[in-house]
């Protein structure tokens, strides 16, 4: 009996973690350069159900009983690359990026040490000392991985390869990174990814567009359908767990009742 309410457990926890990944993704949908994450799961093995100690077929004999499934496990998250849709700005310094590939920004941790981590958030401004960076002040990267610095009081043009102009002269470009394989990506905050052993550093093919911004490439209405297709499936195993709790509730208060 004990067996399918561990099997409807672990269907409360497959769709919790589902529902986890959707809130996050609707929490993000207006976040710039934001990629949606999705959740898998697996069935678990299929085991062989056997009797011991059975005195109606021999104490020293194990029978089969047949196969038994013991319910689903949280498989992998995964994120969803695809890019999304651009908004106008009309500011120079806003950049999206149409293809595959990322910007390369200058992360410094509490320790003063520094990495260099990737994203497709082009939400950038000039400081006063000039240095391109992102809203939480990392220091954008050319394609020496050098910070880029431009004057505050000329103007600037930033063609499609990332060339940044000043009077007519090219005074940086932008390093737009790509990786063979985004499975060597993680996440690191919302929008930035970092790679990990085994990630191969390419040149990316995207082109940089100035005067927009890539917005989430999420779907607020599929993950609110989503939503409620995973509030259905936990009710259910609420109510299969419901339902045990009754026949254990009768089984130990009532058959068990000695007359």
């Amino acid at each position: 009996m004990l067996r399918g309410l561990y099997t409807a457990h672990t269907g409360l926890r497959n769709e919790q973690n589902r529902m986890d990944i959707l809130t996050n993704n609707l929490a993000n949908a207006s976040t710039v350069g934001f990629k949606k994450e999705g959740a898998t799961s697996q069935p678990f093995r299929e085991v062989l159900a056997v009797k011991i100690k059975d005195s109606s077929v021999g104490l020293g004999t194990i029978q089969p009983i047949g196969h038994s499934r013991l319910g689903v496990k949280i498989g992998e998250n995964y994120t969803d690359y695809t890019q999304g849709s651009f908004r106008i700005t009309d500011n120079t310094y806003d950049l999206a990026l149409a293809g595959s590939g990322f910007f390369a920004l200058e992360y410094t941790n509490s320790a003063g040490e520094t990495a260099t981590r990737y994203t497709r958030a082009g939400n950038f401004t000039l400081t006063q000392d000039g240095y391109l960076v992102n809203n939480d002040g990392m220091y954008v990267l050319d394609t020496q991985n050098r910070r880029i610095q431009l004057d505050t009081l000329t103007s600037a043009n930033i063609d499609d390869g990332g060339r940044i102009f000043q009077n007519e002269r090219e005074v940086a470009q932008i390093q737009v990174a790509d990786f063979e394989d985004y499975d060597y990506l993680v996440r690191s905050g919302d929008t930035f990814f970092q790679p990990v052993e085994g990630a191969t550093l390419m040149e990316g093919t995207a082109k940089v567009e100035s005067g927009v911004l890539e917005m989430s490439n999420m779907s607020v209405i599929s993950e609110m359908v989503n939503m409620i297709s995973v509030t259905r499936a936990y009710e259910t195993n609420q109510k299969i767990v419901q339902t045990y709790d009754e026949s254990l509730d009768i089984a130990v208060t009532q058959l068990g009742r000695v007359q």
